[in-house]
């Protein structure tokens, strides 16, 4: 009798385009597909309220995809490398294959398993899939990691991206199927209350999903993504993040899919390139966090580490809660809290709100996205959110301030974005949606609006906090020999 191959899946929960997959496959042996709930290793971010709710969907539809192959997902929950090495003793198989993570604890879990593994003579093969590039293929002229994008970006260029391969045509399951915990019974969907009906409206998970959004913003955004991705009202971005995260879809896949298209004409030419330009970013933020396994929770930048932070709870909460009175940092946070997902403009804008407005550390927001986005990816979520705080790699000057109602005025120009997330707010006209507090006393009494009552007057003033804000970078730049109070510079 043959002994079976593993595949564990990790963050790549897809048929099409998985080469650790394809191998174990090609093998000819009969495939055990593997799934690990590890919550277990310290320090490491467990998955967020948000995420949990994604994997779920995820999981339940890579069975499906498995089944009507020949195969089925095994399920485990418990240390990686415990529930890895009982599964290979209960089944006897001789091959284990993964795609490689490149998370702070990635490297040293997968020398563990491939250990332990070789003491049983089981063979480890490790395969990339995950990116582009692989972070030791993109190096400067001497040998180190790019620490600013565009070089990075630059860099790549020069390098060939593979065609995806296809999904495997059919799946030799094993005689005996090993033993798996229900999906249920892990409890990554939440009870009472429930508050993931936003989530349902606005998602479905799993790979043949994301392929169809894919094919989606090909037909129905592409074109114009160069200039509507800036404005939340409108449907101008991909919304493939979290489908990305979880590997439903690999980035050659997307890459590949749009190329195409630009060949294929049709005018879309700038919108496909910055699309592209982004999948970079992603590639960045993720070689930033494979070469730098502190940059979740230390800022890049040392001097930050004496920065002046308010850790304001009540601030804090309201921020949390859409309710500073700034309407577009509102409309943003409520729209994160509906539907697990933000715009990525209105991110930024809520983001540099928390920080610079308010003082907050800008790890207080990296925590709160990351339990509440579907999309959290740790790379992506820790580079961005230093990105605009100032103190990461190839960051935005740290004064370089986001004033939130020229922010809004100039992307949400007619306040559609603002008038769905912010209902109460919905009957202003445009030209007081984004500073109600600057509409005379009969236009509020006209729209129904009680500032303090209906909505929040603005929990700090923008000016004030810019200067409050200019004065505490001033405060680190002096400490550190930096000169005197930069230039202001509200976007």
């Amino acid at each position: 009798m043959t002994a079976p191959v593993i595949h564990w899946f990790r963050h790549d929960l897809r048929l099409a385009d998985n080469p650790a997959l394809s191998a174990a496959v090609a093998s000819g042996a009969p495939l055990i597909a593997v799934f690990i709930l590890d919550e277990t290793t310290p320090g490491a971010w467990a998955p967020g309220a948000a995420s949990r709710w994604w994997l779920h969907g995820s999981l339940a539809a890579l069975d499906r995809t498995l089944r009507r192959r020949g195969g089925a997902l095994t399920l485990r929950r418990g240390p990686a490398l415990e529930a890895l090495m009982k599964i290979v003793r209960e089944t006897g198989a001789r091959q284990v294959t993964f795609t490689r993570g490149y998370g702070p604890h990635a490297a040293p879990q997968e020398a563990a398993i491939a250990e332990e593994l070789g003491r049983d003579g089981v063979a480890c093969r490790r395969f990339g899939g995950a990116l582009l590039f692989e972070p030791e293929a993109v190096a400067t002229k001497d040998g180190r990691p790019f620490r600013v994008f565009t070089p990075f970006h630059k860099a790549t260029r020069a390098l060939e991206i593979s065609a995806p391969v296809p999904a495997p045509a059919a799946i030799h399951p094993p005689s005996r199927a090993p033993d798996s915990d229900v999906l249920d019974d892990w409890a990554l969907l939440p009870t009472k209350p429930d508050w993931s009906g936003g989530l349902r409206e606005s998602w479905n998970p799993g790979e043949e999903a994301a392929k169809t959004r894919l094919e989606a913003f090909l037909s129905d955004a592409m074109e114009r993504y160069g200039t509507d991705r800036d404005h939340p009202g409108t449907a101008g971005t991909s919304r493939l993040a979290p489908h990305l995260h979880f590997g439903e879809i690999g980035p050659r896949q997307c890459w590949h899919r749009i190329r195409h298209a630009m060949d294929a004409g049709g005018g879309r030419d700038v919108g496909a390139a910055a699309f592209l330009r982004e999948l970079v970013w992603r590639e960045f933020s993720t070689h930033l966090l494979h070469h730098w396994p502190s940059l979740p929770d230390r800022p890049f930048r040392d001097d930050f580490e004496r920065f002046p932070w308010r850790d304001d709870d009540a601030s804090r909460a309201a921020w949390q809660r859409g309710q500073t009175g700034y309407p577009i940092v509102d409309a943003g946070m409520r729209e994160l809290w509906h539907t697990g997902w933000m715009h990525n403009r209105v991110r930024m804008v809520a983001a540099s709100f928390l920080i610079k407005h308010l003082l907050i550390p800008w790890q207080r927001g990296e925590a709160w996205f990351w339990d509440t986005l579907v999309d959290a990816d740790l790379a992506n979520n820790a580079a961005n959110w230093q990105w605009v705080a100032g103190c990461g790699a190839d960051a935005a000057p740290y004064f370089r301030i986001f004033n939130p109602v020229l922010q809004g005025q100039k992307f949400d120009a007619d306040g559609a974005y603002v008038r769905r997330w912010v209902p109460e707010l919905s009957k202003l006209p445009d030209k007081f949606i984004h500073q109600p507090w600057a509409a005379p006393a009969a236009i509020l009494a006209a729209a129904e609006v009680s500032l303090g009552d209906t909505y929040p007057q603005p929990i700090v003033d923008h000016a004030a906090a810019r200067q409050r804000a200019l004065a505490a970078v001033a405060q680190i730049r002096a400490s550190s020999g930096g000169g005197t109070e930069p230039r202001s510079t509200c976007l």
